[in-house]
Formats: C-alpha cells, sequence, structure tokens
C-alpha cells in the first residue's frame, strides 16, 4: 500500500515553520517590509496521480494583498498539469499577517515550489 506525501519546498507548515523560526522559510520580505504568515496551507496530493503513481513539481507566483491574501496567483512552471490546481488551491487558501492602515502596500510577488512525492511504506 502507498502513502502519499507532499513534501514542499522553501515552505514548511503553518505552526511548524513557525515554532521553528526560521524567517528565510516564512517571511517574504521586500527591503524594510515583511510579510508574515497566519497559516501556509499544503496542497491535497490528487487521487489520480497517486494511482497512477505520477510525482511532480509545480511552481507557482503571487502577491499579497494588505488583509494577507495572495492575489494574481499563477503557475511559473509544472512538470505535470494534474497538480497545478491542487498548488494554486493552496496558495489561495494561505494567509499572511495583514498590514496596519497606515504601512505601504510592498509589491512583493513571490513563488513557492510544491513538490509531490510518494513514498511506500515499509
Amino acid at each position: 500500500m502507498l502513502k502519499s506525501r507532499l513534501l514542499l519546498s522553501g515552505v514548511l507548515l503553518s505552526a511548524v515553520a513557525f515554532a521553528a523560526g526560521d524567517p528565510r522559510i516564512t517571511h517574504l520580505m521586500d527591503g524594510s517590509h515583511t510579510r508574515v504568515p497566519l497559516n501556509t496551507v499544503a496542497p491535497i496530493y490528487p487521487a489520480v496521480a497517486r494511482r497512477d503513481r505520477v510525482e511532480g513539481d509545480v511552481q507557482v507566483c503571487f502577491n499579497v494583498d494588505r488583509k494577507g491574501r495572495p492575489f494574481r496567483i499563477a503557475v511559473r512552471s509544472s512538470t505535470d498539469r494534474v497538480f497545478e490546481k491542487p498548488a494554486i488551491r493552496a496558495i489561495r487558501a494561505s494567509r499572511y499577517v495583514s498590514l496596519p492602515e497606515d504601512r505601504e502596500v510592498p509589491g512583493i510577488k513571490t513563488c513557492r515550489t510544491f513538490r509531490f512525492r510518494l513514498e511506500s511504506i515499509g
């Protein structure tokens, strides 16, 4: 029996990453601005890809608005289209700390690469 496992490149999941306190992984930085994630959502491994034993990578680029919501989400590269929608959904569901009204919204565009991998049990 196979167990699907999603490995994220450049991203650790929510509390784990926050607890680790590694700003290189969890923060978006642009000069004097830092955007801190509230939660990072992992994509769901597509059932058809798991069944067919397909693995792949998807790089998704996006901006973050004042309220901490990702926008202008686009796939930059993908090894298999089956992984693109789950990666976009994960970015869309992730949130960052909102900015106070007196702070300028930085023009940060960031990219994340999601690596979809299968691992056997045993």
